[in-house]
């Protein structure tokens, strides 16, 4: 009888804690909703209510924070960042989060000892590489932000943002532009549909403005001997100056791009330095998408409405590209990192 009261008893709380659990769940959801939904008074008594139900859920946590600073209430945020973090479970995104509150708050020192933590505890996470550069060039230290967007690329080389940060930071002078160049396309294959993406599309075409303006071939290679990479391409480029004599135009960049890719190739430059970038660019080349791709980057740049008009007047050319676009995940490896 004993026996069968235990297994009684033991069912009976088994229920509870089920249906406590049931009730955490749905109410986590609720709170989601109402948080994607930009109502984040009531996502945080929601998900209040749901860690109640179910105090150890990390995920929960997480949300209750990034709702508190979304609502802007910092010190919540960070008090349940904090909580979060001394925990075995902390992801990387929990140091996100409170790195994000100590960066609206303006404690660059804190942060900075929350990013370094971080960073020991996810050596490859691109995410906290880049948000710690944030940080910093909040605190006006660039030239040691743009060694952390870098290291971020390096590491984990398909999150996006190190890649804007670091050519954003190269675009502010006219010295460096085949790192603008560079890793802002490779930004806009990896963020192809954002606000950011229009941005780094007309910072990319300045900084081909700017090389074929502002200097002369001879002074391409000089700020790059340190960095074979970047010094190859240069060369390479040179190879098409004549190609841009009418203007720094879409129709001209293509030439321009489409003789670099023959020449790259043809002088086994892609077995020296295999770049994801570059391979793409030849395999657009090769299915008749190459001008559609530069189209989509330096013609929607100089102008949305020129664009427009070529899409028109090109509509297979465009639709496979954008078919393309829209079936592909663009991936970079490991290893393809020149900027030592």
């Amino acid at each position: 009888m004993k026996r069968v009261a235990l297994f009684l008893l033991f069912g009976i709380f088994s229920i509870a804690a089920l249906a406590q659990t049931q009730d955490a769940a749905q109410l986590y959801k609720d709170g989601k909703q109402l948080l994607q939904q930009g109502d984040y008074d009531n996502a945080i008594m929601v998900l209040n209510n749901a860690l109640q139900q179910d105090p150890k859920n990390l995920d929960i946590q997480k949300d209750l924070a990034f709702a508190n600073f979304l609502n802007r209430d910092y010190a919540s945020a960070i008090n349940v960042s904090k909580k979060i973090i001394d925990q075995p479970g902390a992801d990387e995104q929990a140091y996100q989060i409170l790195g994000m509150c100590y960066k609206a708050i303006a404690e660059y020192k804190q942060g900075a000892d929350l990013y370094e933590k971080g960073i020991k505890k996810f050596p490859n996470s691109g995410v906290l590489y880049n948000e710690y550069g944030e940080l910093l060039a909040m605190n006006k230290n660039l030239d040691k932000a743009i060694q952390y967007w870098e290291k971020g690329i390096e590491v984990d080389p398909n999150y996006s943002s190190n890649y804007f940060n670091a050519a954003m930071y190269y675009s502010q002078s006219n010295t460096n532009l085949f790192w603008v160049m560079y890793y802002g396309e490779i930004f806009v294959n990896l963020e192809s549909y954002t606000t950011r993406t229009a941005s780094m599309k007309s910072t990319l075409l300045d900084a081909y403005k700017k090389l074929y303006t502002q200097f002369k071939p001879e002074q391409w290679t000089s700020d790059y001997k340190k960095t074979p990479f970047a010094l190859a391409y240069m060369q390479v480029l040179k190879n098409s100056i004549y190609q841009i004599a009418t203007g720094v135009t879409p129709d001209n960049l293509l030439a321009v791009r489409t003789r670099f890719v023959l020449d790259w190739y043809n002088g086994g430059l892609n077995q020296q330095f295999p770049s994801r970038l570059f391979d793409q660019w030849q395999y657009f080349l090769r299915d008749g998408m190459f001008e559609a791709y530069n189209q989509w980057i330096f013609g929607a740049a100089a102008s949305p409405a020129q664009y427009q008009t070529w899409v028109q007047q090109h509509a297979s050319e465009a639709n496979a590209f954008k078919q393309y676009q829209s079936n592909r995940i663009f991936k970079i490896p490991l290893g393809q990192f020149y900027h030592q």
